[in-house]
């Protein structure tokens, strides 16, 4: 009886960890999801732009004044660029230029994503500002959730005007072993976004954004990376933020104070 138990709960796991195989990426990306802060309006014009990767995707373009820094804004893993004019109307509150582009497979791009993708897609989108009169130096790139993984790929040895991440994790490997215990997440993962084998890799000027309340990512991991990266440095943790940031006046004020030194 207990050789039977015993049969059964590895084939239930065997099958288990099958399906967590075959179906990963369906658990790390959510293109259709309608997440977080939906219903808000730009309060501004934009340009939509196609940014040539290898697939078309679509961007939002905001050029306020040549003379202003410019947001690349790299999006988590689930929502829609709708979800994130709620950040883009305060990008121009504080006088900054701004492109947000969706990666592949999302907000009706083709494609799916993978992390190897995401990174190509990211290049190009900056490719396309360099193109259209943005030096380096210009950008800043703000990454959240997700999207500090591709901000600290992307900014690995480059001179960017500075580095904004949100909610960072230390690792995909290590976040995944944390959701699924049982199972041997590390040679199973097929994305395993390292950022803290890259973070000494930034040059850039570096503000990192965490809340201690974040039940996605754990605030520890932000609080890491934070130490392990390079000076200068600077960081708003809270008390009460969870995952996302409330962008309240303190956290734009943080923003803003950040873009101002490095001007």
């Amino acid at each position: 009886m207990v050789s039977k138990i015993i049969i059964t709960a590895l084939i239930i796991y065997f099958i288990l960890l099958l399906s967590i195989s075959l179906f990963q990426r369906k658990l790390l990306y959510y293109p259709k999801v309608n997440n977080y802060s939906d219903g808000y309006k730009l309060n501004h014009e934009i340009d939509i732009v196609n940014i040539n990767s290898e697939n078309n995707l679509i961007g939002w373009y905001c050029k306020k004044d040549s003379n202003n820094k410019t947001i690349l804004l790299l999006h988590g893993n689930a929502g829609t660029l709708e979800n994130r004019i709620y950040k883009l109307n305060e990008f121009y509150n504080l006088n900054l230029n701004y492109l947000i582009f969706a990666y592949r497979g999302y907000s009706g791009n083709d494609g799916k994503p993978t992390e190897q993708g995401i990174y190509y897609d990211t290049n190009e989108a900056i490719k396309w500002l360099k193109s259209n009169g943005v030096e380096e130096k210009n950008i800043v790139i703000y990454g959240e959730s997700l999207g500090t993984a591709v901000a600290i790929e992307v900014g690995q040895n480059k001179n960017f005007g500075g580095i904004i991440l949100e909610a960072p994790f230390t690792s995909m490997v290590e976040l995944g072993q944390k959701y699924y215990p049982i199972f041997p997440v590390k040679f199973l993962l097929k994305d395993k976004y390292e950022n803290k084998n890259k973070i000494k890799n930034l040059k850039s000027p570096i503000l990192v954004l965490h809340g201690r309340k974040d039940k996605i990512v754990p605030f520890y991991m932000g609080e890491k990376i934070f130490e392990m990266a390079n000076n200068p440095k600077f960081k708003y943790f809270t008390d009460l933020d969870d995952h996302m940031m409330d962008f309240n006046d303190k956290l734009i004020n943080e923003i803003d104070s950040f873009i101002e030194n490095l001007n």
